[in-house]
């Protein structure tokens, strides 16, 4: 055998390998370069189906899809009619810094993405809505029981002891005293601005044009259109569609949820219990101001 034959069949059997090096090389350094095949990319899913009372685990599950450099974008699906200020607030501004990082987060809204519900909503890329969706409600309430008629029925009486005027404001054991109700208007008048304020922001909306329509009032996913409120009507295979489309992964791509675990004891509590009692889910409520659009529609 001739040394350029030998050459040749050496060239041919060591092709396979030096290919092998070469397209190793490539995945190994694309991935760290930030510039993974598109194809290799997903969509992060994340879901908020109840009343918000905590902020923690949307936050958390909102920075790792943003920082996971193997998330193309992230679809959040919202049927939910608020909760609490502040983890409304906070929820706001995770999903705000998606601009910061320049990943699409696009909305999707179920049932009922109102109050809270939609101040979540409103930093979205695009928000989509399903004409019978029920949302807006831009407005802020604060509620206290009233015990004292009952109790004086009842021969008990309550003996307060307070350092301010103010102390034991929104007492269940007596009337409100007219200071203490403005007070708490002018409280309630400034969280309200605030959604106000961040929803002009978010929307890129004048707020002159905003204030006459957040009051409050609910709309049908079709009339907040009308107002500027959403941006398409759909629902969440057409939002997934899009954000599919937007960030350019393919069409099958995988989309990530995480999945909640919840031990049984508390699945029992929170899934029948507080289902078949509403008014027992109503305790459980943490005190203060909320964005909540408190319907029922049976």
């Amino acid at each position: 055998m001739t040394k350029r034959q030998k050459i040749t069949i050496g060239a041919i059997l060591g092709a396979p390998v030096v290919l092998g090096i070469i397209l190793m090389t490539f995945n190994v350094l694309l991935p760290s370069s930030g510039m993974s095949m598109l194809s290799q990319k997903k969509i992060g899913l994340i879901k908020v189906t109840d009343v918000i009372y905590s902020s923690e685990d949307y936050v958390r599950q909102l920075r790792e899809m943003r920082e996971d450099n193997s998330i193309a974008g992230v679809l959040l699906r919202i049927d939910s009619p608020g909760g609490a200020v502040a983890p409304s607030q906070e929820i706001f501004s995770e999903v705000m810094k998606y601009r910061d990082y320049n990943k699409p987060l696009v909305v999707s809204m179920g049932n009922l993405a109102a109050s809270g519900g939609y101040y979540i909503a409103s930093p979205a890329l695009r928000i989509f809505a399903n004409p019978g969706t029920v949302t807006g409600s831009i407005g802020v309430i604060m509620s206290f029981p009233k015990y004292y008629k009952l109790l004086n029925k009842l021969g008990v009486d309550m003996e307060v002891i307070k350092s301010g005027a103010f102390k034991d404001i929104g007492s269940s054991n007596r009337e409100m005293k007219p200071e203490e109700r403005k007070f708490l208007q002018a409280m309630l008048d400034d969280i309200h601005l605030q959604f106000i304020e961040d929803v002009s922001k978010a929307r890129s909306m004048d707020i002159d044009s905003l204030i006459p329509i957040a009051d409050g009032r609910i709309f049908t996913g079709r009339q907040a259109l009308k107002v500027g409120l959403v941006d398409t009507l759909g629902g969440y295979e057409d939002a997934l569609a899009y954000i599919k489309a937007y960030t350019g992964v393919a069409s099958n791509s995988d989309v990530i949820e995480e999945k909640a675990k919840k031990s049984f004891l508390k699945q029992l509590l929170t899934e029948e219990l507080f289902d078949k009692f509403p008014l027992l889910q109503k305790a459980t409520s943490p005190a203060g101001s909320y964005y909540l659009c408190d319907i029922s529609v049976k």
